[in-house]
C-alpha cells in the first residue's frame, strides 16, 4: 500500500491520501479532539500518536493536525497508523458508534432562498476547493437583517493562518459577487 502526502495551506496540517476511499463522496468527519475520536479505531490509533491534535475524514483523505513537533518524526508513525488500519481491513467507525449530528443551522424562513444559493455556491465552488486543502467549510447560518453568513471550519482549514484571508477575500467576495443580500462572511 502507497500513501501519498500533500501539505495544505495550513503548515499544522499534512493530508494523506492512502489511495483509496476513506469516507467518500459528500461526506466527512472531524475529531477535533481526543475523546470524539473514539467512535473511530483509525481517528483513535492516529490520537495515540504524541503531538497529533486534530484528525479529519474527507472523502479520500485523512487531514492531520499536529500541536508540535517535526513532520519528519511524526509522518512514520502516522503512516504507519494508517497503514495498518487499511491493510487490517478495520472498520472506519465502531457499529455501535453514533455520527454526532451537526449543529443547527441558523436563518429565518423568509430567507430560505437566499440561503438556498449560499448553500448551492459553497457545495459547488468551495467545499471542492478547500477539500483539495484537506479541509472543510459549512454553512451554519445566515442573518437576513446585517447580510452576515456564519460557516464552520474543519480539518486544516480550522486553525489554519490563512482561513482568515481565505474566508474575506475569497468566500466572502464570491457570495457578495453573487447574491447581493450577502454583507459579510464570519467563522463560527
Amino acid at each position: 500500500m502507497f500513501i501519498q502526502t500533500e501539505a495544505t495551506p495550513n503548515p499544522a496540517t499534512l493530508k494523506f491520501l492512502p489511495g483509496r476511499e476513506v469516507m467518500g463522496d459528500g461526506s466527512v468527519a472531524d475529531f477535533p479532539d481526543r475523546n470524539a475520536a473514539a467512535r473511530s479505531p483509525l481517528a483513535a490509533a492516529l490520537f495515540e500518536i504524541d503531538e497529533v491534535a486534530r484528525v479529519f475524514f474527507g472523502s479520500d483523505f485523512i487531514s492531520v493536525t499536529k500541536s508540535d513537533g517535526d513532520w519528519r518524526h511524526l509522518k512514520p508513525p502516522i503512516l504507519g497508523a494508517i497503514m495498518e488500519h487499511f491493510t487490517r481491513e478495520l472498520p472506519l467507525f465502531e457499529s455501535t458508534a453514533q455520527e454526532p449530528t451537526d449543529e443547527e443551522e441558523s436563518y429565518s424562513e423568509e430567507d430560505a432562498e437566499v440561503v438556498g444559493q449560499i448553500k448551492e455556491l459553497l457545495d459547488t465552488r468551495v467545499r471542492p476547493a478547500v477539500a483539495n486543502d484537506g479541509g472543510d467549510i459549512i454553512f451554519r447560518g445566515y442573518d437576513g437583517k446585517t447580510g452576515i453568513v456564519s460557516l464552520y471550519m474543519r480539518g486544516s482549514c480550522a486553525g489554519c493562518p490563512s482561513s482568515v484571508i481565505t474566508l474575506k477575500n475569497g468566500i466572502e467576495n464570491m457570495l457578495r459577487h453573487y447574491i447581493p443580500e450577502v454583507s459579510a462572511v464570519e467563522a463560527v
